[in-house]
């Protein structure tokens, strides 16, 4: 199971967002990743050790399934 993947469910473990989830958005390389949180609803360049992966995976794609995963509403989310 590869952890570092887009789709991937994810929990910031350090700063402002720590404690909520995420929804990691795209791979930039081994150590970034670009992810998208509940609290700060635009996307941000993350480090993967600040992130503690789940065994759960949304479709990227799909407003309604990260909304999901995000414990949001998905009129909350942009674009």
């Amino acid at each position: 199971m590869a952890l570092v993947e887009v789709g991937r469910v994810c929990v910031k473990k350090f700063g402002r967002d720590a404690g909520k989830r995420a929804v990691v958005t795209k791979v930039i390389d081994a150590n970034f990743v670009q992810i998208l949180t509940s609290v700060r609803l635009k996307e941000r360049r993350c480090n993967v050790k600040h992130l503690e992966f789940l065994a759960e995976k949304v479709d990227a794609g799909s407003k309604e399934q990260i909304a999901k995963a995000l414990e949001i509403e998905a009129a909350k989310l942009k674009a």
